[in-house]
């Protein structure tokens, strides 16, 4: 049922951008390069343009379900397009889990006993369920929750930018974004951990056979959120090392910048908004991250009742609770202890992946793109070495998980080309 239209797959986007990283990351930028974090933001954020840009070509390929998944199987073949489906599902899953268990430790700002076992089962049971439940109902019910939840996290984030831009002012504390000393080591892990800020953009392009006009708003939807998430983003980051005396060494740079800016109830007021910004990061997730393996299954990569739509609600039904109770059986084990480095390597190598379809696509499918991005063959190569350049800056010693993932994708490449074979 394709009822996500042009501005709900953009919400969507932001919706999968912005999560919870935006309430301390601040903090270990500013920690890295000082006051030229502001200029770290729009770099990271012009690196992601590049990145973008591609997605958005190779995206006006295609109409149905998938993402980066349908992408890269149509350019690469079976073996590579399973790769990057299982690195794009342990990538959502595991982070989603871990934001379930954040949502619990900001609600113990008001509730305490939210940490204690009992009461913790049971929110999880709740947070997951009645999201689980939702997306069961139907896409346009979901569909109108994201831009509910979408909304609701960019006021707040907005308002605390807004209100330390204005006592900056006041206080005639501006200070501009300034030129960093900071070793080259410094600059490169501040910078992968923004562009990874701006990451989880692709879990939308998953249900473009549930938008409206998949192949011509996918290119909308990634640059509205782009440009909506980097202005928050550089905003935030402005007042965040303009606000505070010592911005690197904050473990709540918002929540002490709202303290100063708001008053007693400025702390109150961001844990609020915290937990609006992360219980929507899950809706845009359950919403899109179903759709991965009802995709899989409906190529024949995975089992096909993977693949089976309510007959009344239209919904990918199965797969959706399948996604939910993984989710809610991570999210008892879930924190964000090593998930950084899990996530980085994990995007950018279907980021390459993607950037590098690009030219490929367009010798296959010369004249199939709704949206040609101006030298996008360039592009294509300079996104794939921005993307290995920041690989050879993370560390894999501790990814065991990750070369786990990308051995069981390639079994499963195996059984399935052994069933193709020998049905």
């Amino acid at each position: 049922m394709r009822v996500i239209g042009r501005w709900s797959f953009a919400a969507l986007v932001i919706n999968c951008i912005i999560g919870s990283g935006v309430f301390g990351l601040p903090s270990v930028v500013a920690a890295d390069v000082g006051r030229a974090s502001v200029v770290a933001v729009l770099l990271a954020g012009l690196a992601m343009a590049v990145i973008m840009a591609c997605f958005a070509e190779v995206a006006s390929y295609f109409s149905e379900t998938g993402g980066p998944y349908l992408y890269v199987r149509t350019a690469f073949g079976r073996l590579l397009g399973l790769e990057v489906a299982w690195l794009v599902w342990l990538v959502r899953l595991t982070a989603c889990a871990a934001n379930v268990n954040l949502f619990v430790i900001y609600l113990a700002e008001f509730w305490p006993r939210s940490t204690q076992p009992v009461p913790r089962l049971i929110l999880f049971t709740l947070l997951v369920g009645v999201l689980a439940a939702i997306n069961y109902r139907g896409v346009l019910i979901a569909t109108k929750l994201n831009n509910v939840f979408t909304v609701a996290k960019l006021l707040p984030l907005g308002a605390i930018g807004v209100a330390g831009g204005f006592y900056l002012i006041a206080s005639h504390r501006i200070i501009p974004p300034g030129v960093s000393d900071a070793p080259a080591s410094s600059w490169s892990h501040a910078i992968v951990l923004l562009i990874f800020a701006y990451g989880g953009f692709e879990a939308a392009l998953i249900s473009g056979g549930e938008a409206r006009d998949p192949r011509r708003d996918a290119a909308f939807g990634l640059f509205a959120a782009l440009v909506t998430c980097t202005a928050i983003y550089a905003l935030i980051q402005w007042v965040v090392v303009g606000a505070l005396p010592d911005p690197g060494h904050s473990t709540r740079p918002l929540a002490d910048v709202a303290r100063i800016v708001m008053g007693r109830g400025g702390a109150a007021f961001i844990a609020v908004g915290a937990l609006v910004s992360i219980y929507g990061y899950l809706s845009g997730n359950m919403l899109a991250v179903p759709r991965i393996t009802f995709a899989l299954a409906q190529g024949g990569d995975f089992p096909s009742p993977l693949a089976a739509v309510h007959p009344q609600f239209r919904t990918p039904y199965v797969s959706i609770l399948v996604f939910a109770v993984l989710l809610w059986v991570l999210a008892q084990f879930g924190s964000f202890a090593g998930n950084a480095t899990l996530s980085a390597g994990a995007r950018l190598f279907y980021y390459v992946l993607v950037c590098a379809a690009l030219p490929v696509l367009r010798k296959k499918q010369p004249g199939g793109a709704v949206y040609r991005v101006p030298g996008g063959v360039i592009l294509a190569g300079l996104g794939v070495l921005i993307c290995l350049g920041l690989l050879t800056r993370i560390d894999f010693s501790k990814s065991l998980i990750l070369v786990v993932t990308i051995l069981v994708a390639f079994v499963n490449w195996v059984v399935v080309a052994r069933n193709t074979t020998h049905p």
